[in-house]
């Protein structure tokens, strides 16, 4: 998860090294007729339980054929590395500011015996600057502050093919004009592909600068 572009110390889930202990715990689930296991810990967002907000993203998560994903403020990378497991055609990018985090992300892609996912850490999305992918997924780190959330989303088509998606679960109650109308004025358009249990799931298609939805 992001903050901005100085290191954040503490023991929040969006700072880049946690302070706090790392007291680990494992998460066993499945989806899609798949089973994964997750190894979490302390100051990482999420430890005992897959999040409503990230279950419902990756249930509705439309991913492309082929191509490249990025999974933005992977945390134990949990969306990123179930993607990779549904398509093995396409390559998954996962990036995160918090070290601990990146540092169970990749635990977690071989535990999971996930070849086509690699974890980089860095700040929004400096660590896949030189990339341009088909797909990007997130669920972001709201307590880190709304400006955040919309550097996210405004500094998206920088490294988005033309056709590309943008998928971002949000709380129903927080944003859900604001996310919607920037939605819009970014990419041109935005769909809601899922709602359940006080989340919704944005989509917003890059077409190019000068193309029309």
């Amino acid at each position: 998860m992001f903050k901005n572009k100085r290191e954040v110390t503490g023991d929040h889930y969006f700072s880049s090294f946690p302070k706090s202990e790392a007291n680990y715990g494992l998460i066993r689930t499945s989806f899609f007729d798949k089973n994964f296991e997750f190894i979490t810990a302390s100051s990482v967002f999420s430890k005992h339980r897959i999040d409503t907000g990230t279950q419902l993203l990756i249930k509705s998560m439309i991913l492309p054929e082929k191509g490249s994903i990025l999974d933005i403020g992977c945390g134990y990378g949990a969306v990123g590395i179930v993607a990779a497991k549904l398509n093995s055609k396409v390559q998954v990018y996962m990036t995160d500011v918090n070290t601990r985090a990146i540092s169970l992300t990749k635990k977690n892609i071989e535990k999971n015996r996930v070849v086509n996912a690699k974890a980089q850490c860095g700040h929004f999305y400096e660590p896949v600057k030189n990339l341009k992918f088909d797909c990007i997924l997130s669920n972001p780190p709201v307590s880190a502050g709304m400006e955040t959330v919309k550097t996210i989303i405004t500094e998206a088509p920088k490294n988005m093919q033309p056709g590309a998606a943008f998928e971002m679960v949000i709380r129903s109650k927080i944003g859900v004009k604001i996310f919607p109308e920037l939605f819009t004025n970014i990419f041109g358009n935005c769909t809601v592909i899922a709602r359940e249990s006080g989340f919704r799931v944005l989509l917003g298609k890059y077409f190019g600068k000068n193309s029309e939805t």
